[in-house]
C-alpha cells in the first residue's frame, strides 16, 4: 500500500549519474575515522577517498544521528552530499541484541534522520550499506517514517506571494520520491522491489497510526473512530462490525459502559476481521481505545491531560497492524478488537465504589476511575478469546509506571512465557525497543475487594506489572497471551530522533506485523 505523498524506488544505477535534489550517503563510525560500505557500482575507491577527506575537514565523525554537508566528488550530478552518521556497527554496548537486527535498526534510524533533514527536497537518493533484501527494507522503512509530517490542521497562505490576500488553505503534505541505491552483486531487482513494497505497507500503517494519535479529541471520539475503521476497510478484505451502546448494554460489556458513561459521546466496540482462505492460525489483537482520558471523577491534574488524546494509541496500533497484514496478503486469520470510550467527569460518570460486571461475569470494584484502560480491555479480552485464537496480544498506553520503569522509548511486555517471548523476538527484528517483565505473585493481593471479585487499582509499587496482573485475571489458562504497555513510546514529547517524530510515533505496529509474519511462516 503506497504511502500518501511518498514514492519509493530502488535502483542499481551508478551514483555519479543520478540527478536528485538531495544525495545522502550513510557512514559507519569506526575508531577515530569513518567507513563507507558500498559496492563498486555505488561508490568507487576514489569517491570514498574524496568523501573521507571531506568529512575530516568538517569534523564529521559518523556518530549516530549526526549529519554534515560536504562537496560532492567530481562528475557527480549534485553540488553537495549530505553525510549521515550510522554510529558504531559493533555490539559492544548491547550484547543481548542480534547483530543483524542491530545493524538494520541503525540503517532505519540513519535513513529517518536523512529524510527529516530533507526539508523541501522533492527527490532524495539514499546511498546506504544495503547488502541484503532485509537491509533494503530497513532503509526504505526508516526513510518513509522519517518523512512523516502531520499537516491536517495546519494552514498556509493561499498565495504566499500575494501579501494582499488573506485567504488560507490547509497545508498539504510534501511529496517526495525516495530512491535507494542497491549493490548489483548483492541483491536482484526483484528482491529489491519486494523489499520496497513491504516497506511501503509497513510504513503506511505506522503513518496512519500516527495520524489517529495526533488527531484532536474533539474530532476523534468513539463513534468517529469506528466510522474511520469502516471507511478504511472498503476495498480491503477486512470485515468491520461496530457494536453500539445498546448492544454493549444488552450483552453485558460493563467495563466499556462504565468508563464511557460520563461522556455525552457514547462508547463503541469495534471488531475487525481479516480471514484469508486456507489460513491455519489465528492471531487476535486488542487495543485500548480511550479517545480522551480526563481521569473521570478521579480527575487528573491539568498538566497531565495535555497528551491524553493519545490514550487510544493501542487501538490505533492494532487496527493499522491488521490493515497492513491484509495489504501484505499474509496467510493468517487476524482479528482486532477496539474498545472505544471517552473517560469524562460528567454527571453520569462512574464513581469510586461502583461495581462493574465485566463481559463474561467477573465483577470489579472501581476504586480509581483513572485506572480505566484495564476495564475496557477486560471486556475486549474476554470477547476475543471466544474465537479461540492461537495467540492473543493486547496493546495499551496503560500505566505511567511503565515510563518510570523503562523510560519513554522502551515498551514493557508481560504475559504467558511463550507469547511474551514471541513478541520480544518480533520486536528485535522490527527495531522496536521492548523488554520482558515478570508477574510477581504477591502483587495479586493488591486487587482483593470486600464487595467484588477484584478492585481495579492497587498500590503504586510495580504499577506496570500490577496492571498486567489485573488483565491476567481475564485470560483463560490455555490462551497464549502477551500484554504490551506502550505508555511512553506511543507519544514522543521530546525532540524528534532517528525516524521518530514529535507526538504520535506508531509504537508496536511493526512488531505486531512481525509477529503475524512469524506465525504465517510457522503454520
Amino acid at each position: 500500500m503506497p504511502v500518501h505523498g511518498v514514492n519509493l524506488l530502488a535502483t542499481d544505477n551508478e551514483v555519479s549519474g543520478i540527478s536528485t535534489d538531495l544525495l545522502v550517503i550513510g557512514a559507519w563510525q569506526e575508531g577515530e575515522g569513518i567507513r563507507f560500505e558500498t559496492g563498486k557500482n555505488v561508490l568507487t575507491a576514489s569517491h570514498t577517498k574524496f568523501l573521507e577527506e571531506a568529512a575530516k575537514q568538517v569534523g564529521f565523525t559518523a556518530k549516530e544521528g549526526t549529519t554534515s554537508r560536504v562537496s560532492s566528488p567530481k562528475k557527480f550530478s549534485v553540488d553537495y552530499v549530505l553525510l549521515v552518521g550510522l554510529g558504531k556497527e559493533s555490539l559492544e554496548a548491547s550484547p543481548d541484541i542480534n547483530p543483524a537486527d542491530w545493524r538494520h535498526e541503525k540503517l532505519r534510524r540513519g535513513a529517518g534522520v536523512a529524510l527529516r533533514s530533507a526539508h523541501d527536497a522533492s527527490t532524495v537518493t539514499l546511498v546506504f550499506p544495503v547488502d541484503s533484501e532485509m537491509a533494503i527494507e530497513a532503509v526504505a522503512t526508516g526513510a518513509v517514517l522519517g518523512a512523516y509530517d502531520y499537516t491536517e490542521y495546519r494552514t498556509q497562505d493561499e498565495n504566499p506571494r500575494d501579501t494582499g490576500r488573506k485567504g488560507r488553505v490547509r497545508k498539504e503534505r510534501k511529496t517526495c520520491d525516495i530512491t535507494i541505491v542497491t549493490e548489483k552483486t548483492k541483491t536482484s531487482a526483484k528482491s529489491a522491489k519486494a523489499a520496497v513494497a513491504r516497506a511501503e505497507s509497513i510504513a503506511s500503517a505506522v503513518w496512519r497510526t500516527r495520524d489517529l494519535v495526533n488527531m484532536p479529541p474533539r474530532d476523534l471520539y468513539p463513534e468517529s473512530f469506528a466510522q474511520a475503521m469502516v471507511k478504511q476497510a472498503k476495498n480491503r478484505k477486512v470485515k468491520v462490525t461496530v457494536f453500539d451502546e445498546k448492544y454493549l448494554t444488552d450483552n453485558g460489556f460493563g467495563g466499556i459502559l462504565g468508563v464511557g458513561q460520563g461522556s455525552q459521546r457514547g462508547p463503541r466496540l469495534v471488531k475487525l476481521e481479516y480471514s484469508p482462505f486456507r489460513a491455519k492460525k489465528h492471531l487476535a489483537l486488542v487495543g485500548k481505545g480511550i479517545t480522551f482520558d480526563s481521569g473521570g471523577l478521579s480527575l487528573k491534574p491539568a498538566n497531565s491531560m495535555d497528551t491524553m488524546k493519545m490514550d487510544m494509541a493501542g487501538a490505533a496500533s492494532v487496527a493499522q497492524a491488521l490493515f497492513a497484514i491484509a495489504d501484505l496478503g499474509l496467510s493468517l486469520k487476524v482479528t482486532a478488537w477496539l474498545p472505544l470510550a471517552e473517560n469524562m467527569p460528567g454527571g453520569r460518570a462512574g464513581r469510586p465504589g461502583d461495581v462493574l460486571t465485566i463481559y463474561g461475569g467477573k465483577t470489579v470494584e472501581v476504586t480509581n476511575t483513572d485506572a480505566e484502560g484495564r476495564l475496557v480491555l477486560a471486556d475486549a479480552l474476554v470477547a476475543a478469546q471466544e474465537d479461540n485464537p492461537d495467540m492473543l496480544i493486547d496493546v495499551a498506553t496503560l500505566t505511567g509506571a511503565q515510563i518510570i520503569a523503562l523510560g519513554s522509548r522502551v515498551c514493557g511486555v508481560m504475559g504467558k512465557h511463550q507469547a511474551r517471548n514471541d513478541v520480544i523476538l518480533a520486536a528485535g527484528t522490527s527495531g522496536e525497543n521492548m523488554w520482558p517483565m515478570p508477574f510477581p505473585e504477591e502483587i495479586r493481593d493488591q486487587f482483593e475487594s470486600t464487595v467484588a471479585d477484584l478492585t481495579n487499582a492497587g498500590g503504586r509499587e510495580g504499577g506496570m506489572l500490577a496492571a498486567g496482573i489485573f488483565l491476567n485475571e481475564f485470560i483463560d489458562s490455555h490462551t497464549e497471551w502477551a500484554h504490551i504497555d506502550i505508555a511512553g513510546p506511543a507519544f514522543n514529547e521530546k525532540a524528534p530522533w532517528g525516524y521518530t517524530p514529535k507526538a504520535g510515533t506508531g509504537a508496536s505496529v511493526r512488531t505486531l506485523i512481525n509477529v503475524a509474519s512469524a506465525m504465517t511462516h510457522n503454520q
